[in-house]
């Protein structure tokens, strides 16, 4: 065979990209996989992979965790990239593979929003938003599980909606919401104009699973598979399957969410994935047991749903401070009737008096001044009488001392330049 006669050699991203594929990785998967090898090739130099090792990899990897200052998570997300490229795109498995160290993710609470704070988002979310909203919320879906149903996975009899090929490709079955019942129905009705607008048009259809068109050529045509929250405006398949009616773009209600959680007032990090955060919160305040949420949620290890149970313990008033006792604070001045769900029905006795008063009284034992306007009596000791405040810490901590910041050289990020920098 002549030389002219060969096939041009594949590139390594479309080796990378045939081999995610190949696999029946997520389209996501595929993008975030790129994106790191490409960065990997561009750090050092568009050398080939073939021709680095361990020790470029951890290069590459400590310059994303130093210079660069990215999360655990973004820094395991490339990790796993360069691992995959290795190990399934050129074959290799060598000993520094395994001798990578991996960081590990701190464990985090999530952000969960109370009813009143759920309900002022919601209304501050546009009309075309709205429902969308309601239903993460109302369902415990993820973001894009509610943006890719279909309109065959509403099931109003069952009062079921079915979550198809959620994270780690699982289907799960999730309620239906009653209140949401003929606002869905509503909606199916604007997508079936929709639907019916691009059967006149000639639209190519959705995009279906697999190879489901193949095997039934209609299917991206028909009503069953079109999308419940279609996009308004047409476009390109991103993997080259042409025009197409896609379902909305999480960018949009991401944006949405944004600018409602502003207009509530709200002061949390809130995103579409804390309305997930606070549907299993909220089942657990209201008596749900764990199995029941965790299937909800489509969690294969019930240790990941516990940790709605921390925020559980930590809030809603299930431990009272002490300080509730010094300052004389009762449930019955917000929750009416809290006493009777204490053991025998009373409260806690308040704190005895400070300073003792009697014989026994101690050495700071003296007049009281009256305390602050609105808090009851006795709440704090006060002075005695012409005794001055003293500082518990010793004087030299306040002292400013001229020269240069310190500059500890045990500490990497304390450099000359990082100094110069700030």
């Amino acid at each position: 065979m002549a030389m002219s006669d060969m096939p041009p050699p594949v590139r390594l991203l479309d080796q990378l990209r045939n081999q995610i594929r190949y696999l029946h990785y997520s389209i996501r998967t595929e993008h975030a996989y790129v994106h790191w090898v490409r960065a990997f090739v561009r750090f050092h130099g568009l050398r080939h992979p073939a021709e680095l090792g361990g020790a470029d990899v951890e290069a590459f990897l400590a310059w994303l965790a130093t210079d660069r200052n990215v999360a655990v998570s973004t820094h395991k997300q490339a990790l796993s990239a360069l691992l995959f490229l290795y190990q399934k795109v050129l074959g290799l498995s060598v000993r520094w593979m395994e001798e990578i160290n991996r960081p590990q993710r701190p464990p985090r609470l999530p952000v969960v929003l109370s009813h009143d704070e759920v309900a002022r988002v919601l209304a501050a979310l546009p009309d075309e938003h709205r429902l969308f909203g309601q239903l993460l919320y109302g369902t415990g879906m993820r973001l894009l599980e509610g943006l890719r149903l279909r309109v065959k996975d509403i099931e109003f009899d069952r009062r079921a909606i079915v979550v198809r090929e959620g994270k780690g490709g699982k289907d799960r079955i999730v309620m239906l919401p009653a209140s949401l019942d003929q606002p869905l129905r509503a909606q199916l009705a604007a997508a079936h104009a929709l639907w019916t607008a691009d059967r006149a048009a000639g639209v190519a259809g959705v995009q279906v699973p697999n190879a489901l068109d193949r095997k039934y050529p209609r299917a991206p045509l028909s009503w069953m598979w079109f999308w419940a929250f279609p996009q308004a405006t047409l476009s390109d398949d991103p993997r080259g399957a042409g025009v197409r009616r896609h379902h909305q773009l999480e960018q949009s209600f991401q944006r949405a969410f944004k600018r409602a959680v502003q207009a509530a007032g709200l002061s949390k990090p809130a995103t579409p994935h804390t309305l997930r955060h606070s549907f299993a919160t909220h089942l657990l305040l209201g008596g749900y047991d764990i199995r029941t949420v965790q299937e909800l949620l489509g969690h294969s290890d019930v240790s990941t749903t516990m940790i709605y149970t921390h925020v559980l313990k930590l809030g809603g008033g299930a431990v009272r401070s002490p300080v509730d006792h010094l300052m004389g604070w009762s449930p019955e001045r917000v929750w009416p009737g809290a006493a009777a769900s204490t053991p025998g029905g009373r409260m806690p006795p308040p704190p005895p008096a400070w300073p003792p008063a009697g014989p026994n009284a101690g050495p700071n034992a003296g007049p009281r001044a009256e305390p602050h306007p609105g808090l009851p009596p006795g709440s704090f000791p006060a002075l005695r009488p012409g005794r001055p405040p003293r500082a518990r810490e010793p004087e030299a901590v306040y002292a400013v001392k001229p020269g240069p910041p310190p500059c500890f050289p045990a500490t990497p990020s304390c450099t000359a330049a990082a100094v110069s920098a700030s």
